[in-house]
């Protein structure tokens, strides 16, 4: 396949189609793992909402089934597709079974993540491998396993997108003032692991590029559950307080941005770390 290098040889709509145009995703295909979570039912449900069939992967099928069901009650198309991302021989018959049914993959989310909080006087060796496995080695699986996918979906859109969910703690420290006791401490291994995915979307984005496809990652900034904040009052004060907007995030404020470097709206956007954290790594 040629490599698809210059506006000629996008198609003609993204010259001419209005910039609400450029958000839609209707006819396309996306893949979002770890959908059964809070921040993946958010994704998923802001590539559903702007018109993608979105596959919704997880290891469990219980939340997969119900995302599905209330997608499709509004209306919009999903699909549940329970499988471990952290087995290649899983990975490879979950992929041959979108291809059978789909033929291509415009959109691939790599979202999932497994971990617990902890500090560096408990975190065990297992759980540092355990958090690379799933946040790094499983991204670099399921790019290379769908990249045949999404070749395809090149060819009818003139580029496909991959989004990997990283962390405004790749980029930064977690500062132990904002956490205190109230037990939530950010885990030293989690902050490693989403590094690397950064670095992983900046080496895929510059050797998929000739191929047309776009990898771009996203950084959510602090969006505890409302659950933690209502029990620990002082941990909500010291992430607003820490964040430049002044509170913390809802996932559905990851749906826009999401939707963005899903589409045609972001095609000349590659290699790029998005921060959605209310300005907090822009002190």
């Amino acid at each position: 396949m040629a490599p698809v290098t210059d506006a000629a040889s996008l198609p003609g709509r993204l010259r001419e189609a209005a910039a609400p145009e450029l958000f839609r995703l209707d006819g396309r295909t996306a893949l979002v793992t770890g959908a059964g979570g809070r921040l993946g039912r958010a994704l998923a449900s802001g590539l559903a909402e702007a018109g993608a069939h979105v596959i919704l992967n997880g290891r469990r099928p219980e939340p997969l089934e119900r995302l599905q069901d209330a997608l499709r009650a509004r209306g919009l198309e999903a699909s549940a597709l329970p499988f471990d991302i952290t087995d290649t021989a899983a990975v490879r018959r979950a992929v041959a079974a979108v291809e059978q049914r789909f033929g291509k993959l415009h959109v691939l989310v790599n979202n999932a993540y497994a971990g617990r909080t902890g500090g560096l006087d408990d975190a065990t060796d297992h759980e540092f491998a355990a958090a690379y496995d799933v946040a790094v080695i499983a991204a670099f699986r399921l790019i290379r396993e769908t990249c045949p996918l999404m070749r395809r979906a090149v060819a009818e859109t003139g580029h496909a997108a991959v989004i990997n969910v990283a962390s405004m703690y790749g980029s930064v420290s977690p500062d132990p003032s904002v956490y205190g006791a109230s037990g939530m401490q950010n885990p030293p291994f989690y902050g490693p692991a989403k590094a690397a995915l950064i670095q992983l979307t900046r080496y895929a984005a510059c050797h998929l590029a000739p191929l047309g496809i776009r990898v771009n990652a996203l950084s959510p900034g602090a969006f505890p559950p409302p659950g933690v904040l209502a029990q620990h009052p002082d941990f909500r004060r010291n992430l607003e307080r820490r964040t430049p907007l002044g509170r913390t995030g809802d996932p559905v404020e990851l749906k826009g941005a999401a939707v963005f470097l899903a589409s045609d709206a972001s095609s000349f956007v590659t290699g790029a770390v998005l921060p959605v954290d209310g300005g907090w790594t822009a002190w």
